[in-house]
Protein backbone atom coordinates (compact mmCIF):
# COMPACT_ATOMS: atom_id res chain seq x y z
CA UNK A 1 0.00 0.00 0.00
CA UNK A 2 2.88 2.38 0.83
CA UNK A 3 4.44 1.69 -2.58
CA UNK A 4 1.16 2.51 -4.33
CA UNK A 5 0.78 5.76 -2.37
CA UNK A 6 4.29 6.93 -3.18
CA UNK A 7 3.92 6.03 -6.85
CA UNK A 8 0.80 8.18 -6.93
CA UNK A 9 2.71 11.06 -5.31
CA UNK A 10 5.73 10.95 -7.60
CA UNK A 11 4.00 12.67 -10.54
CA UNK A 12 2.97 15.45 -8.14
CA UNK A 13 6.56 15.92 -7.03
CA UNK A 14 7.83 15.85 -10.61
CA UNK A 15 5.25 18.42 -11.64
CA UNK A 16 6.08 20.58 -8.64
CA UNK A 17 9.77 20.46 -9.40
CA UNK A 18 9.32 21.77 -12.93
CA UNK A 19 6.57 24.38 -12.59
CA UNK A 20 7.08 27.57 -10.55
CA UNK A 21 4.17 28.75 -8.44
CA UNK A 22 1.96 31.62 -9.55
CA UNK A 23 1.16 32.49 -5.94
CA UNK A 24 2.10 36.09 -5.08
CA UNK A 25 3.66 34.86 -1.84
CA UNK A 26 6.43 33.17 -3.78
CA UNK A 27 6.80 35.51 -6.74
CA UNK A 28 10.14 36.82 -5.49
CA UNK A 29 11.70 33.36 -5.07
CA UNK A 30 12.67 31.14 -8.01
CA UNK A 31 11.42 27.59 -8.48
CA UNK A 32 9.03 27.35 -5.53
CA UNK A 33 6.61 24.52 -6.37
CA UNK A 34 2.82 24.73 -6.34
CA UNK A 35 2.84 21.79 -3.94
CA UNK A 36 4.34 24.12 -1.33
CA UNK A 37 1.09 26.01 -0.89
CA UNK A 38 -0.90 22.96 0.19
CA UNK A 39 1.82 21.79 2.55
CA UNK A 40 2.14 25.20 4.20
CA UNK A 41 -1.61 25.23 4.80
CA UNK A 42 -1.30 21.84 6.49
CA UNK A 43 1.54 23.11 8.65
CA UNK A 44 -0.52 26.10 9.82
CA UNK A 45 -3.18 23.75 11.19
CA UNK A 46 -0.74 21.79 13.31
CA UNK A 47 -0.15 22.69 16.98
CA UNK A 48 3.12 24.36 17.93
CA UNK A 49 4.99 21.95 20.18
CA UNK A 50 8.50 22.76 21.32
CA UNK A 51 11.61 20.75 22.11
CA UNK A 52 11.05 17.89 19.69
CA UNK A 53 12.69 16.50 16.57
CA UNK A 54 12.12 18.03 13.13
CA UNK A 55 13.06 16.60 9.74
CA UNK A 56 13.34 19.42 7.21
CA UNK A 57 13.76 19.10 3.45
CA UNK A 58 12.15 18.21 0.13
CA UNK A 59 10.16 15.19 -1.13
CA UNK A 60 12.78 12.75 0.14
CA UNK A 61 12.04 14.03 3.64
CA UNK A 62 8.30 14.44 3.05
CA UNK A 63 7.76 10.78 2.10
CA UNK A 64 9.56 9.49 5.18
CA UNK A 65 7.21 8.26 7.90
CA UNK A 66 9.48 9.60 10.62
CA UNK A 67 7.05 9.27 13.49
CA UNK A 68 6.61 5.56 12.80
CA UNK A 69 10.28 4.97 12.03
CA UNK A 70 11.32 6.57 15.31
CA UNK A 71 8.32 5.28 17.24
CA UNK A 72 7.69 8.85 18.32
CA UNK A 73 4.43 10.60 17.46
CA UNK A 74 5.89 14.00 18.35
CA UNK A 75 8.38 13.97 15.44
CA UNK A 76 7.59 16.77 12.99
CA UNK A 77 7.91 16.27 9.23
CA UNK A 78 8.70 19.51 7.44
CA UNK A 79 9.48 18.05 4.02
CA UNK A 80 7.91 19.61 0.93
CA UNK A 81 8.20 17.88 -2.42
CA UNK A 82 10.08 20.00 -4.94
CA UNK A 83 11.42 22.46 -2.39
CA UNK A 84 14.81 24.12 -2.70
CA UNK A 85 17.08 26.06 -0.34
CA UNK A 86 15.37 29.36 -1.19
CA UNK A 87 12.03 27.87 -0.18
CA UNK A 88 13.38 26.63 3.13
CA UNK A 89 14.73 30.08 3.90
CA UNK A 90 11.27 31.53 3.29
CA UNK A 91 9.52 29.06 5.61
CA UNK A 92 12.15 28.71 8.31
CA UNK A 93 10.17 30.61 10.96
CA UNK A 94 7.83 27.62 11.17
CA UNK A 95 10.81 25.56 12.37
CA UNK A 96 12.37 28.17 14.65
CA UNK A 97 9.12 28.85 16.52
CA UNK A 98 9.12 25.18 17.59
CA UNK A 99 12.57 25.46 19.19
CA UNK A 100 13.43 21.86 18.26
CA UNK A 101 15.84 19.81 20.30
CA UNK A 102 17.20 18.32 17.08
CA UNK A 103 16.87 19.42 13.47
CA UNK A 104 17.76 17.07 10.60
CA UNK A 105 18.14 18.81 7.23
CA UNK A 106 18.45 17.27 3.78
CA UNK A 107 18.30 19.61 0.78
CA UNK A 108 19.96 20.37 -2.50
CA UNK A 109 18.94 17.87 -5.15
CA UNK A 110 16.14 20.10 -6.46
CA UNK A 111 18.52 23.05 -6.51
CA UNK A 112 20.91 20.95 -8.59
CA UNK A 113 18.06 19.95 -10.89
CA UNK A 114 17.32 23.65 -11.40
CA UNK A 115 20.98 24.45 -12.19
CA UNK A 116 21.46 26.60 -9.10
CA UNK A 117 25.24 26.86 -8.66
CA UNK A 118 26.87 24.57 -6.11
CA UNK A 119 28.32 27.49 -4.17
CA UNK A 120 24.91 29.16 -3.95
CA UNK A 121 23.35 25.96 -2.61
CA UNK A 122 26.01 25.77 0.09
CA UNK A 123 25.70 29.48 0.87
CA UNK A 124 21.93 29.13 1.33
CA UNK A 125 22.57 26.18 3.62
CA UNK A 126 24.86 28.34 5.73
CA UNK A 127 22.18 31.03 5.90
CA UNK A 128 19.65 28.43 7.07
CA UNK A 129 22.02 27.24 9.79
CA UNK A 130 22.82 30.76 10.97
CA UNK A 131 19.15 31.67 11.22
CA UNK A 132 18.30 28.54 13.20
CA UNK A 133 21.22 29.15 15.56
CA UNK A 134 20.17 32.77 16.06
CA UNK A 135 16.50 31.96 16.65
CA UNK A 136 16.85 28.62 18.45
CA UNK A 137 20.36 28.45 19.93
CA UNK A 138 19.75 25.22 21.88
CA UNK A 139 18.86 23.26 18.71
CA UNK A 140 21.32 20.60 17.61
CA UNK A 141 21.58 20.86 13.82
CA UNK A 142 22.35 17.83 11.67
CA UNK A 143 23.11 18.43 7.99
CA UNK A 144 22.66 15.24 6.00
CA UNK A 145 24.50 14.70 2.74
CA UNK A 146 22.68 14.85 -0.56
CA UNK A 147 21.91 11.29 -1.60
CA UNK A 148 23.16 9.55 -4.78
CA UNK A 149 21.17 9.18 -8.00
CA UNK A 150 20.77 6.37 -10.51
CA UNK A 151 19.90 7.55 -14.03
CA UNK A 152 19.84 3.95 -15.33
CA UNK A 153 16.63 3.14 -13.44
CA UNK A 154 13.42 3.21 -15.47
CA UNK A 155 11.55 6.54 -15.44
CA UNK A 156 14.49 8.50 -14.04
CA UNK A 157 13.71 12.25 -14.41
CA UNK A 158 16.46 13.32 -16.78
CA UNK A 159 16.70 16.92 -15.58
CA UNK A 160 18.27 15.45 -12.45
CA UNK A 161 21.08 13.71 -14.36
CA UNK A 162 23.70 15.97 -12.79
CA UNK A 163 25.26 13.65 -10.23
CA UNK A 164 28.67 15.32 -10.52
CA UNK A 165 27.35 18.24 -8.47
CA UNK A 166 26.41 16.10 -5.46
CA UNK A 167 29.92 15.43 -4.10
CA UNK A 168 30.85 19.09 -4.64
CA UNK A 169 27.98 20.39 -2.53
CA UNK A 170 28.47 17.65 0.06
CA UNK A 171 32.16 18.56 0.37
CA UNK A 172 31.28 22.21 1.01
CA UNK A 173 28.73 21.25 3.65
CA UNK A 174 31.19 18.94 5.38
CA UNK A 175 33.97 21.53 5.31
CA UNK A 176 32.05 24.10 7.35
CA UNK A 177 30.53 21.77 9.96
CA UNK A 178 33.07 22.36 12.72
CA UNK A 179 33.37 26.12 12.27
CA UNK A 180 29.60 26.66 12.08
CA UNK A 181 28.72 24.25 14.86
CA UNK A 182 26.58 21.65 13.13
CA UNK A 183 27.01 17.92 12.63
CA UNK A 184 27.53 16.67 9.09
CA UNK A 185 26.06 13.20 8.45
CA UNK A 186 27.33 11.35 5.40
CA UNK A 187 24.36 9.24 4.30
CA UNK A 188 25.61 8.98 0.71
CA UNK A 189 27.59 5.70 1.06
CA UNK A 190 24.67 3.89 2.68
CA UNK A 191 22.74 3.68 -0.56
CA UNK A 192 25.45 3.10 -3.17
CA UNK A 193 25.72 0.09 -5.47
CA UNK A 194 29.00 -1.25 -6.86
CA UNK A 195 28.91 1.38 -9.62
CA UNK A 196 28.63 4.18 -7.04
CA UNK A 197 25.04 4.90 -8.03
CA UNK A 198 21.88 4.87 -5.92
CA UNK A 199 21.19 1.18 -5.39
CA UNK A 200 18.13 0.18 -7.44
CA UNK A 201 16.86 -1.81 -4.46
CA UNK A 202 16.26 1.42 -2.60
CA UNK A 203 14.63 3.60 -5.24
CA UNK A 204 11.52 3.83 -7.39
CA UNK A 205 13.01 5.78 -10.30
CA UNK A 206 16.59 6.60 -9.40
CA UNK A 207 15.72 9.64 -7.26
CA UNK A 208 13.04 8.96 -4.63
CA UNK A 209 13.44 6.32 -1.96
CA UNK A 210 11.48 3.18 -1.19
CA UNK A 211 10.33 2.60 2.42
CA UNK A 212 13.13 0.12 3.11
CA UNK A 213 15.69 2.86 2.42
CA UNK A 214 14.28 4.89 5.29
CA UNK A 215 14.76 1.91 7.60
CA UNK A 216 18.46 1.86 6.66
CA UNK A 217 18.64 5.63 7.11
CA UNK A 218 17.14 5.66 10.61
CA UNK A 219 19.15 2.62 11.69
CA UNK A 220 22.31 4.53 10.79
CA UNK A 221 21.21 7.63 12.70
CA UNK A 222 20.56 5.49 15.75
CA UNK A 223 23.82 3.58 15.36
CA UNK A 224 25.76 6.84 15.29
CA UNK A 225 23.82 8.11 18.34
CA UNK A 226 22.31 11.02 16.46
CA UNK A 227 18.88 9.87 17.63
Amino acid sequence: MKYILLLLLLPVFAQAQTRPSNQNLFDTIPFIPDHTTDRLEQFKKQPITKGGIIFLGNSITETGNWAKLLNDTTVVNRGIGGDITYGILRRLDDVIIRQPKKLFILLGINDIGKDIPDSVIAYNYYKIIKRVKAGSPATKIFVQSILPLNPTVKNFPQHYDKAEHIPRVNAMLKAQAASMGYTYINLHPLFLDKQNRLDARYTFEGLHLKPEAYVVWVAYLKKMKYL
